[in-house]
Protein backbone atom coordinates (compact mmCIF):
# COMPACT_ATOMS: atom_id res chain seq x y z
CA UNK A 1 0.00 0.00 0.00
CA UNK A 2 1.19 3.32 -0.36
CA UNK A 3 1.09 6.76 1.10
CA UNK A 4 -1.83 7.72 -1.36
CA UNK A 5 -4.07 4.84 -0.41
CA UNK A 6 -4.70 4.88 3.26
CA UNK A 7 -7.84 6.20 4.06
CA UNK A 8 -8.17 9.43 6.10
CA UNK A 9 -11.18 12.08 6.22
CA UNK A 10 -10.78 15.83 6.36
CA UNK A 11 -10.76 18.22 8.76
CA UNK A 12 -14.70 18.45 7.80
CA UNK A 13 -14.97 14.64 7.98
CA UNK A 14 -15.18 13.22 4.28
CA UNK A 15 -13.94 10.16 3.39
CA UNK A 16 -10.58 11.06 1.21
CA UNK A 17 -7.00 10.29 1.48
CA UNK A 18 -3.93 11.68 -0.13
CA UNK A 19 -4.47 10.20 -3.36
CA UNK A 20 -5.69 13.38 -5.19
CA UNK A 21 -2.31 15.01 -4.25
CA UNK A 22 -0.26 12.20 -6.42
CA UNK A 23 2.49 13.80 -8.44
CA UNK A 24 2.98 16.59 -6.28
CA UNK A 25 5.61 17.46 -3.25
CA UNK A 26 3.83 17.12 0.19
CA UNK A 27 4.90 18.33 3.51
CA UNK A 28 2.97 16.07 5.87
CA UNK A 29 3.11 18.50 9.23
CA UNK A 30 1.44 17.28 12.47
CA UNK A 31 0.26 20.28 13.97
CA UNK A 32 -1.39 21.67 16.91
CA UNK A 33 -3.17 24.79 18.18
CA UNK A 34 -1.78 25.85 21.16
CA UNK A 35 1.43 24.69 21.27
CA UNK A 36 4.67 26.79 21.58
CA UNK A 37 5.83 25.57 18.00
CA UNK A 38 1.92 27.04 16.87
CA UNK A 39 3.73 29.88 15.11
CA UNK A 40 5.04 27.55 12.72
CA UNK A 41 1.51 27.86 10.94
CA UNK A 42 2.54 31.00 9.33
CA UNK A 43 5.63 29.80 8.19
CA UNK A 44 4.12 26.37 6.49
CA UNK A 45 1.42 29.17 5.01
CA UNK A 46 3.98 30.86 3.32
CA UNK A 47 5.27 28.07 1.96
CA UNK A 48 2.43 26.83 0.75
CA UNK A 49 1.95 30.39 -0.75
CA UNK A 50 5.40 30.45 -2.37
CA UNK A 51 5.55 27.12 -3.86
CA UNK A 52 2.21 25.84 -4.36
CA UNK A 53 2.09 27.11 -7.78
CA UNK A 54 5.30 24.90 -8.52
CA UNK A 55 3.67 21.67 -7.41
CA UNK A 56 4.16 21.76 -3.28
CA UNK A 57 1.42 20.98 -0.81
CA UNK A 58 1.73 21.49 2.74
CA UNK A 59 -0.79 19.10 4.37
CA UNK A 60 -1.46 19.31 8.23
CA UNK A 61 -2.77 16.51 10.77
CA UNK A 62 -4.08 18.00 14.03
CA UNK A 63 -2.66 15.47 16.86
CA UNK A 64 -3.64 16.01 20.76
CA UNK A 65 -0.73 13.79 21.92
CA UNK A 66 1.63 16.13 23.10
CA UNK A 67 0.63 17.56 26.05
CA UNK A 68 -2.90 17.91 24.98
CA UNK A 69 -2.21 21.12 22.95
CA UNK A 70 -4.89 20.37 19.75
CA UNK A 71 -7.93 19.60 22.39
CA UNK A 72 -10.38 21.17 19.86
CA UNK A 73 -12.77 20.13 17.86
CA UNK A 74 -12.65 20.05 14.51
CA UNK A 75 -14.53 23.19 13.74
CA UNK A 76 -12.53 25.41 16.44
CA UNK A 77 -9.21 24.03 14.74
CA UNK A 78 -10.78 25.33 11.26
CA UNK A 79 -11.80 28.34 12.50
CA UNK A 80 -8.46 28.99 14.67
CA UNK A 81 -6.16 28.10 12.00
CA UNK A 82 -8.01 29.98 9.27
CA UNK A 83 -8.56 33.17 11.47
CA UNK A 84 -5.32 33.33 13.64
CA UNK A 85 -3.12 32.26 10.22
CA UNK A 86 -4.72 32.47 7.30
CA UNK A 87 -4.25 28.89 6.47
CA UNK A 88 -5.26 27.79 2.76
CA UNK A 89 -3.75 24.25 3.14
CA UNK A 90 -5.58 21.33 3.75
CA UNK A 91 -6.22 19.88 7.44
CA UNK A 92 -6.87 16.15 7.74
CA UNK A 93 -8.68 14.67 10.83
CA UNK A 94 -7.27 14.79 14.06
CA UNK A 95 -5.17 11.41 13.84
CA UNK A 96 -2.35 9.61 16.49
CA UNK A 97 1.10 9.94 14.76
CA UNK A 98 2.80 7.09 17.57
CA UNK A 99 1.60 4.19 19.50
CA UNK A 100 -0.83 1.30 19.04
CA UNK A 101 -3.64 3.91 17.69
CA UNK A 102 -0.87 5.58 15.11
CA UNK A 103 -2.32 6.47 11.82
CA UNK A 104 -0.99 4.12 8.90
CA UNK A 105 0.18 7.55 7.23
CA UNK A 106 2.43 8.16 10.23
CA UNK A 107 3.21 4.38 10.45
CA UNK A 108 4.87 4.89 6.73
CA UNK A 109 6.34 7.59 7.40
CA UNK A 110 8.20 7.43 10.85
CA UNK A 111 10.13 4.46 9.27
CA UNK A 112 12.18 7.36 7.83
CA UNK A 113 15.19 8.76 9.40
CA UNK A 114 15.56 12.36 9.73
CA UNK A 115 19.17 14.03 8.73
CA UNK A 116 20.88 12.35 11.94
CA UNK A 117 19.74 8.73 10.93
CA UNK A 118 17.11 8.10 13.67
CA UNK A 119 13.74 6.64 12.48
CA UNK A 120 10.41 5.91 14.51
CA UNK A 121 8.46 8.20 16.68
CA UNK A 122 7.49 11.78 16.09
CA UNK A 123 8.85 13.82 18.50
CA UNK A 124 6.82 16.75 18.99
CA UNK A 125 4.02 18.95 17.15
CA UNK A 126 5.11 20.24 13.81
CA UNK A 127 7.56 17.43 12.94
CA UNK A 128 7.74 17.80 9.06
CA UNK A 129 7.81 14.79 6.46
CA UNK A 130 8.57 16.09 2.70
CA UNK A 131 7.18 13.66 -0.23
CA UNK A 132 8.59 13.81 -3.23
CA UNK A 133 5.79 13.55 -6.28
CA UNK A 134 6.51 9.69 -6.81
CA UNK A 135 5.13 8.94 -2.59
CA UNK A 136 8.82 8.48 -1.43
CA UNK A 137 9.26 10.15 1.60
CA UNK A 138 12.61 12.40 0.44
CA UNK A 139 13.25 13.73 3.66
CA UNK A 140 12.14 14.50 7.43
CA UNK A 141 12.49 17.24 9.41
CA UNK A 142 12.18 17.38 13.25
CA UNK A 143 10.00 20.23 14.92
CA UNK A 144 12.79 22.44 16.05
CA UNK A 145 13.34 23.07 11.86
CA UNK A 146 11.13 25.63 10.76
CA UNK A 147 9.38 26.28 7.80
CA UNK A 148 11.75 28.98 7.29
CA UNK A 149 14.84 26.74 7.66
CA UNK A 150 17.24 26.93 4.46
CA UNK A 151 17.68 23.07 4.37
CA UNK A 152 14.01 22.57 4.32
CA UNK A 153 13.50 25.05 1.32
CA UNK A 154 16.26 23.75 -0.35
CA UNK A 155 15.01 20.03 0.19
CA UNK A 156 11.33 21.14 -0.87
CA UNK A 157 12.88 22.79 -4.39
CA UNK A 158 14.67 19.38 -4.78
CA UNK A 159 11.81 18.10 -5.25
CA UNK A 160 9.65 20.25 -6.94
CA UNK A 161 7.53 18.26 -9.96
CA UNK A 162 8.65 19.44 -13.35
Amino acid sequence: MTIYEHAIATLEGTPSSLAPYRGRALLLVNVASKCGLTPQYAGLEELQRTYGDRGLTVIGFPCNQFAGQEPGSAEEIATFCSTTYGVSFPLFEKVDVNGDDRHPIFAELTSVADAEGVAGDVQWNFEKFLVAPDGSVAARFRPAVTPEDPALVAAIEAVLPG
